[in-house]
């Protein structure tokens, strides 16, 4: 699979009408705190993206404030899941021809097999801007949490809301 590419997700966003967004260019950042350094003061909350794997092949995207830590036993009492980790690089590449670091919604672009359930944290969606790489560590686009859940709509994914 190709790996995704700003200009993917640049290009989808145009289709969609969603033009009301900004990027800020940086160095590439390769955690959520440094690349929270090169958009600090600006309006958005930072977001983590976290690419699971369950029982019998199964992918979970769940998006939260990079300040929160994810609980699996949580995670699996919300959403029903079983034996849920961290997706390896492997599966990352193969879902959604992303590298591990870049992982956002914007992913969801390459999955051609939709088989990634989304999950948003409760605290980050009344949030009226999100923060992502999208598909390319470079880059951090704010984007308004309404256009994001209609370029997930547009793709064919119905984000679930949970409280972590």
């Amino acid at each position: 699979m190709p790996m995704g590419t700003y200009q993917q997700v640049k290009d989808e966003l145009k289709k969609l009408g969603i033009d009301d967004y900004e990027v800020v260019d940086h160095p590439a950042a390769h955690t959520t705190e440094e690349a929270d350094r090169y958009i600090a003061g600006r309006e958005g909350v930072r977001t983590k993206t976290m690419f699971l794997k369950g029982k019998k092949k199964k992918f979970y995207m769940v998006i939260m404030d990079d300040k929160k830590r994810i609980d699996f036993h949580e995670f699996q009492d919300l959403t029903g899941a079983k034996r849920v980790s961290m997706a390896r690089p492997e599966d990352l590449q193969e879902q959604l021809g992303l590298a591990p670091g870049i992982v956002s919604p914007f992913g969801l672009l390459n999955n051609t097999a939709y088989n990634v359930q989304v999950y948003f944290d409760q605290d980050i969606v009344d949030e009226p801007i999100q923060t992502f790489h999208p598909n390319e560590n470079t880059h951090t686009i704010f984007i308004k949490t309404p256009d994001l859940f209609k370029f997930l709509k547009a793709e064919s994914y119905d984000p679930e809301i949970i409280d972590l």
